[in-house]
C-alpha cells in the first residue's frame, strides 16, 4: 500500500471540505474505505452520504429547515473525523512506522493488565504505579539510581506514550490530565513533556478536546508549562487552519483569550520565532560552506592569540570581543559575518543547528520523549557527569551555566553534556573553564533586561522549545513519520487564529517590518497590503509595497504603488523608483522625466545622474548621456565601471579616438565579454578587421557568453555598425572567419 497516496488523499479531503466541495470529498473517502480494515467506518460513511443526500433534496425542493446549518456543520465535522480515522487505520497497517509499532506494543501491555478498553482512568495499565506515586510525599526526591526513581521514570514514559498515541481522548484521558494539572505531584519538566505528547497527538489526529486542554495548561500552568502549551496550540492551529473555523468552541476561546494583551503578545512572539526557523538552513549552510573553511585558514593565529582550538567570544551579550578585530584584520568579511551572527543570535536565530546536528546519535535520543525534555540541573545525565574524574568537581557550575544559557536549546544542552564525557582530559578542563566564564557573564548580566522587557523569559524559553521541536522534525530518526511543520512558507500570519489573536495593527506591522528587514518580500507584501486597506493615506506603506513588488520583479504593480506614494508625498526616492519601473517596462521617456525631476530635488545624488544617463543612452541621445556620465566620473574618478558607458557613447557618436582612450583605461581592470565585443566593433569601424576578430574571439572564449549569444548581440548591433560606415558585405565574411577560428 502506498502510504504517500493515503496521506495525499487525506489532505485533499480536508482541502475539499474547507472549500465546501462535499461530494468530491466523499468520493475520495469511498476509495480510502476500500483499503481500510474497519467495517464500521463503511457504515458511518453510508450514514453520512444518506444524510447529505437528504439535505440536498430538502434544499432543492425548497423545504425550510431551521436546523440545516447546524446539521451541515455537524456533517462536515463527521467527514473530517472519518477521514482522520481512515488515515490512521491504513497507516497503522501498512506504513511500518515506529509510531505504530509503539502503539501496538502499548496495546499488548494494556491487554496484559486485564483491561482491553480504556474507558476510565482506572482502566489504564499504569494506574497502580500512578496511585503509588500520588501517595508519596511532595518532599520526596529519590536517588536517581534507586528503584523508586527508575519506576517513576517508567511511569513518565508510559504517561507520555499514552497521551501521544491515543487518537481520541475520552474520560480516561481527561481524568489523567486533571491529575497531572491538579495533583501537584508532577514536576514542571515532567508536565512539559506531557504537553509535547498532547501536541504531537493532536497533530496526528485532530480533536477539539486536545486543543482545549492545551489552552487549559496555558491558562493555569507554571511559566515553563504555559510557554510550551501555547507553542503547541499555535502549531496545531496553523496546521489545521483550513478546519478551525468549523469548530466554534475553539474560535470562541481564542477570541476570549485575545482580550488579554499578554496573550496576543505571547502569540506574536511564538509566531515570529517560528517564522525565524526559515533562516536556520541558510545560517547552517553559511557556517559550513563559508565561515568555517575561512576560519580554519586563520587557525594558527587564533590559537596563538587565544590559546584555544576555536573562536570563543568572551562576551555574547553585546560587547564585541576585542581580539576579533586583530585576528580578522586581514579578513574583514569574516569579522563582519561574525558580528552579523552574534546579532542574529541575540534576536533568537538558531545559529547552533549545524554545530549540534551530528550530536544526536546518543542512546538518550532513541527515547522518543527525550527530544522534548526541558533542561534542568537535576537530570540524570548531570548525575553521570558527577562521577567523572575531571568534570565531577565542576558539575554544579556546569549545570547552572547550561541552565541559564539562553542561546542554546534544551536538546543541544543535553547533546553537549553527553559529548563532554567522551572528550580528552585537556578539552574537558578547557570546557569547564569556558563554562565558568559563561556563568560569571550570566551572573553579571543578571536581570538587567527584566524591567525593560517583561516578555524576556517567555521569549527565551519559547525560542528554546521551538528549536527543540525543529530538531525533532529535522534530525530525529522518526522524522519521516511526521509532516515537517517547518517546511514551506510558514505563513502563520495568514492563519485564522492569528487574525483573531493578533488583530492589532501594531502586531501586524511589527511582523511585516521583520519580513521586510530579512528580505522576505512576498511575506511582507501580504501584510503591507492588508495594512494599506485600513490606512490609505500612509505614503511609506505604498513605498514599501512598491519595493516588495519591485523585488518580486512585478514592475507594473510596483509602479502603481510608487505612483500612489508620490501623490501623497513627493520625494526624490519615490521619483527614482518610479523611473526604474518605467524604464524596466520600456517607457523610457517617462522614466527620463522622473529621473530629471529627482535630479532637481537632489542634484548631488550620483545614482540619479547615472540612471538619467542610462535613459538618454536607451533613447540613443549619446551627447546628453555623456554629460551625466562625466558628472559621475568627476565625482568618483576611481570608478572604472563608469568608463564603460562613456567609451560606448563616444563610439556610437563616431569619436573613435576618444572611445579608444576610455577602453584603454577600462583595460586596467577586468574586461567582460561585452567589453571585448565593443572593442571589436571599434576596431572594425577603424578598418582593423583582423584585430576585430581577435577581440570577438576573446569575448566568446571568456566563458560568459556562447557563440549563439554572440551572434544575437552582433545582429542587434549591426544597424549601429552600418551607420558608422562598416561595409555590410564584409560582415558575413568576417563572421564566418571568426566561427572557423573558434571551432
Amino acid at each position: 500500500m502506498n502510504t504517500t497516496k493515503v496521506i495525499m488523499q487525506h489532505k485533499q479531503i480536508c482541502k475539499l471540505v474547507s472549500e465546501k466541495k462535499v461530494k468530491q470529498s466523499l468520493d475520495i473517502l469511498q476509495d480510502m474505505i476500500l483499503v481500510s480494515s474497519l467495517g464500521d467506518l463503511r457504515d458511518e460513511y453510508n450514514n453520512i452520504v444518506m444524510t447529505y443526500r437528504n439535505m440536498l433534496t430538502y434544499t432543492i425542493e425548497g423545504i425550510n429547515d431551521p436546523e440545516r446549518n447546524r446539521v451541515h456543520l455537524k456533517l462536515i465535522q463527521s467527514i473530517l473525523s472519518l477521514a482522520d480515522r481512515l488515515r490512521q487505520d491504513i497507516l497503522s497497517h501498512y506504513s511500518g512506522w515506529h509510531t505504530y509499532w509503539v502503539m501496538q506494543q502499548t496495546m499488548k501491555e494494556q491487554k496484559l493488565s486485564g483491561k482491553t478498553l480504556v474507558e476510565t482512568v482506572d482502566d489504564l495499565m499504569f494506574k497502580s504505579e500512578l496511585d503509588e506515586w500520588l501517595k508519596l510525599s511532595n518532599e520526596i526526591n529519590p536517588d536517581p539510581e534507586s528503584e523508586l526513581a527508575i519506576k517513576h521514570r517508567e511511569l513518565i514514559r508510559k504517561i507520555f506514550n499514552h497521551l501521544w498515541l491515543t487518537d481520541y481522548y475520552g474520560e480516561a484521558e481527561e481524568s489523567l490530565i486533571n491529575i497531572i494539572m491538579s495533583s501537584g505531584k508532577f514536576r514542571w519538566h515532567e508536565t512539559s513533556i506531557f504537553i509535547s505528547a498532547i501536541t504531537l497527538s493532536s497533530l496526528r489526529t485532530f480533536q477539539t478536546n486536545k486543543l482545549l486542554n492545551l489552552i487549559r495548561f496555558y491558562e493555569t500552568g507554571s511559566v515553563q508549562v504555559t510557554e510550551r502549551a501555547l507553542a503547541g496550540l499555535i502549531l496545531n492551529l496553523h496546521y489545521y487552519n483550513s478546519r478551525i473555523l468549523l469548530y466554534p468552541e475553539i474560535i470562541d476561546k481564542i477570541r476570549s483569550l485575545s482580550e488579554n494583551r499578554s496573550f496576543s503578545e505571547h502569540c506574536r512572539i511564538i509566531v515570529l520565532q517560528t517564522i525565524r526557523s526559515r533562516e536556520t538552513e541558510n545560517l547552517s549552510r553559511k557556517l559550513h560552506d563559508e565561515i568555517l573553511p575561512k576560519v580554519a585558514l586563520l587557525k594558527p593565529r587564533i590559537e596563538e592569540k587565544l590559546d584555544l582550538d576555536d573562536i570563543l567570544p568572551k562576551d555574547k551579550y553585546g560587547e564585541k570581543n576585542p581580539d576579533w578585530s586583530e585576528m580578522f584584520s586581514d579578513s574583514e568579511e569574516i569579522f563582519k559575518t561574525m558580528e552579523e551572527l552574534t546579532t542574529l543570535q541575540m534576536e533568537g536565530a538558531d545559529v547552533y543547528m549545524s554545530a549540534f546536528a551530528n550530536l544526536k546519535h546518543f542512546d538518550f535520543f532513541k527515547d522518543f520523549h527525550n527530544w522534548f525534555v526541558p533542561f534542568y540541573p537535576d537530570h540524570d545525565i548531570i548525575n553521570e557527569i558527577y562521577h567523572d574524574e575531571i568534570l565531577g568537581p565542576g558539575t554544579n557550575e556546569l549545570a547552572e551555566a547550561l541552565d541559564k544559557t539562553p542561546f542554546i536549546c534544551n536538546s543541544d544542552k543535553y547533546s553537549l553534556l553527553l559529548n563532554l564525557k567522551y572528550l580528552p582530559s585537556s578539552q574537558k578542563t578547557m570546557m569547564l573553564k569556558v563554562f565558568r566564564m559563561e556563568l560569571d557573564g550570566l551572573r553579571e548580566l543578571g536581570g538587567e533586561d527584566a524591567g525593560t522587557d517583561p516578555y524576556k523569559v517567555f521569549r527565551t524559553n519559547v525560542t528554546q522549545y521551538l528549536q527543540d521541536i525543529y530538531r525533532f522534525f529535522k534530525l530525529s530518526p522518526y522524522r519521516k513519520e511526521f509532516e515537517d511543520l517547518f517546511s514551506g512558507k510558514l505563513d502563520i500570519y495568514n492563519s485564522e487564529f492569528f487574525r483573531i489573536a493578533c488583530s492589532s495593527r501594531e502586531a501586524e506591522a511589527g511582523l511585516a517590518e521583520y519580513f521586510f528587514s530579512k528580505n522576505y518580500f512576498s511575506d511582507a507584501l501580504d501584510i503591507f497590503l492588508r495594512l494599506a486597506i485600513s490606512d490609505p493615506d500612509d505614503s511609506q506603506l505604498y513605498e514599501k509595497i512598491g519595493f516588495c513588488y519591485q523585488q518580486e520583479e512585478d514592475f507594473g504593480k510596483a509602479l502603481k504603488f510608487y505612483q500612489r506614494a508620490e501623490l501623497i508625498e513627493r520625494k526624490a526616492w519615490t521619483l527614482k523608483k518610479t523611473g526604474l519601473c518605467l524604464r524596466r517596462l520600456g517607457r523610457t521617456e517617462e522614466a527620463l522625466d522622473h529621473y530629471l525631476q529627482a535630479g532637481v530635488m537632489d542634484p548631488d545624488d550620483m545614482h540619479t545622474a547615472i540612471m538619467t544617463g542610462h535613459c538618454y543612452l536607451d533613447l540613443q541621445d549619446y551627447e546628453n548621456a555623456l554629460k551625466y556620465y562625466f558628472r559621475v566620473e568627476y565625482n568618483d574618478p576611481g570608478n572604472l565601471k563608469i568608463l564603460r558607458p562613456i567609451a560606448f557613447c563616444y563610439f556610437a557618436l563616431g569619436r573613435f579616438a576618444d572611445s579608444e582612450k576610455y577602453y584603454e583605461r577600462l583595460s586596467t581592470g577586468k574586461l567582460n565579454a561585452h567589453d571585448y565585443i565593443n572593442k571589436g566593433h571599434l576596431s572594425l569601424c577603424q578598418g582593423k578587421k583582423k584585430e576585430a576578430v581577435d577581440f570577438y574571439r576573446l569575448g566568446i572564449n571568456s566563458g560568459q557568453i556562447s557563440k549563439e549569444e554572440f551572434m544575437t548581440i552582433f545582429e542587434d548591433d549591426q544597424a549601429l555598425l552600418l551607420s558608422l560606415g562598416v561595409n555590410q558585405d564584409d560582415l558575413p565574411i568576417l563572421l564566418d572567419y571568426l566561427l572557423f577560428s573558434v571551432g
